[in-house]
């Protein structure tokens, strides 16, 4: 499915999902609101429930208005709060997370995924498939919040990108693929050698 289409028809969203978008970054936050309005979604409540087909009209109005790097911007701020369990102590497991908390906001049908397809702590790379009707920039910005959140103490770098070999939403596609990366100040030093190698020798 493309980007703001619902996969069921009769999908609903809970009203704290839609929150964490409103309330993201505070510039903006009334046009968005007006903006949920004209798309009847109105008396905004945390724990009440909301058609998905409205909300994903109100959030591509959204996302025309404020382009993709405050998409992305919003995405990064909605899990950046959360109070994860306890038991949710490492990068594999709150990768996964996502899905479980993906799933407790919405109901009514066929929602779509969150799937962790990879995942090499010896390589430090993981690649994520996102099947959902939600903006790319949007799940890549969560995405990279939960990785800085939970990557290895040793690593002093990290990375989230769309894997432009891949289908995605983007143009048309059913899911995005995700890249991600955690390093340490060794991998960096060799991969910036083996640049340099390329460069003089090649």
């Amino acid at each position: 499915m493309a980007q703001f289409i619902p996969i069921g028809i009769n999908v609903e969203v809970l009203g704290q999902s839609i929150f964490s978008v409103v309330n993201a970054i505070s510039l903006g936050k009334e046009s968005r609101l007006e903006i949920l309005k004209k798309n009847g979604i109105e008396n905004l409540s945390e724990n009440k429930w909301y058609s998905q087909e409205k909300y994903l009209k109100a959030f591509s109005e959204i996302a025309a208005d404020i382009g993709p790097s405050t998409l992305f911007a919003i995405g990064k701020s909605v899990p950046e709060h959360a109070v994860f369990p306890p038991e949710i102590d490492s990068l594999e497991k709150a990768l996964h997370v996502i899905n479980v908390a993906y799933e407790m906001n919405h109901r009514g049908g066929e929602i779509g995924s969150y799937k962790l397809v990879r995942f090499d702590s010896t390589k430090r790379q993981a690649e994520m498939v996102c099947a959902n009707p939600y903006p790319s920039e949007f799940d890549r910005g969560i995405i990279t919040t939960i990785l800085r959140k939970f990557k290895p103490k040793d690593s002093t770098s990290c990375n989230v990108s769309l894997d432009s070999r891949k289908p995605s939403r983007l143009k048309g596609g059913d899911s995005c693929t995700y890249l991600i990366s955690w390093q340490t100040p060794d991998q960096k030093q060799e991969y910036r050698s083996i640049f340099i190698y390329i460069y003089i020798y090649i």
